[in-house]
């Protein structure tokens, strides 16, 4: 069986989205990685890989893939990486694509490439250990009739912050759109604690820019505010979530689906 023939689990889920391109098709258009760059939460160490949304062929490989999954060659289809995810998170990684799917026919595809989804799950690392990834999906392509033919998935290693999975997807808007819709994947063993916290959007906006690594005077040029706005909405957001610091933050709002 050829690469372009491997079976997993997320083709039946995707094809139930009327904007994924069904036939395999080859992708020769280099994905912008400024924009990966740009989308991306630099609070781990991190790996992306190029999705064709059309076979499940992966290409462009950050080199640490090798690294913290112990790999000795880079994976050419998408069940290998979802081999190196814990068995008992497939369910919910199928439960929360069928989330991103539907919401994203509810949105409507003429939007999708400025719609990210996120999520975490563990995965098995070089030590041999599973250790909590946090999922984010980048649409980069599409077709002229708008069926997506390409994607880029961005790894990163969250476990330093917490090993508790949220079981939540979220789905951001970036560039034009500035949505953000958090979904709850029900799990009645899950040990999650979180009650709602009521953040604005401007608040959830510095929140994801805090993620990423910009300081406060960064995130005033960014965002066109003053340095004593930006720290106003920090103070706030520590308040309303309960954290000393930017470190309990970041667990929590992991832990919490915020990000």
């Amino acid at each position: 069986m050829d690469n372009s023939e491997k079976k997993h689990p997320l083709v039946e889920v995707w094809n139930t989205y009327p904007g994924v391109r069904k036939e395999n098709k080859a992708i020769s258009v280099i994905p912008p990685i400024e924009r990966i760059i740009g989308e991306m939460f630099a609070i781990g160490e991190f790996y992306y890989y190029v999705l064709n949304l059309t076979n499940s062929t992966i290409s462009h490989h950050h080199e640490n893939i090798l690294k913290l999954h112990g790999l000795e060659e880079y994976p050419q289809n998408l069940k290998e990486i979802i081999d190196l995810t814990h068995p008992d998170d497939i369910e919910f990684i199928v439960k929360a694509e069928q989330k991103v799917v539907e919401k994203m026919m509810e949105i409507g595809k003429e939007h999708q490439l400025y719609l990210k989804p996120s999520y975490c799950f563990r995965m098995k690392t070089a030590s041999g250990n599973y250790e909590l990834f946090h999922h984010q999906a980048i649409l980069t392509l599409e077709d002229e009739d708008r069926n997506l033919v390409q994607s880029i998935n961005i790894h990163t290693n969250i476990n330093h912050i917490t090993k508790e999975n949220p079981r939540t997807v979220l789905i951001a808007g970036f560039g034009p759109r500035n949505d953000f819709h958090q979904i709850k994947i029900e799990n009645i063993s899950s040990n999650n604690h979180f009650s709602g916290v009521n953040l604005t959007r401007r608040e959830t906006e510095i929140l994801s820019l805090i993620a990423k690594g910009y300081s406060g005077s960064e995130i005033s040029k960014m965002l066109i505010l003053s340095e004593h706005t930006v720290r106003t909405h920090r103070k706030n957001i520590l308040t309303k979530t309960n954290s000393r610091n930017s470190k309990e933050l970041l667990r929590k709002a992991f832990e919490w689906g915020l990000i």
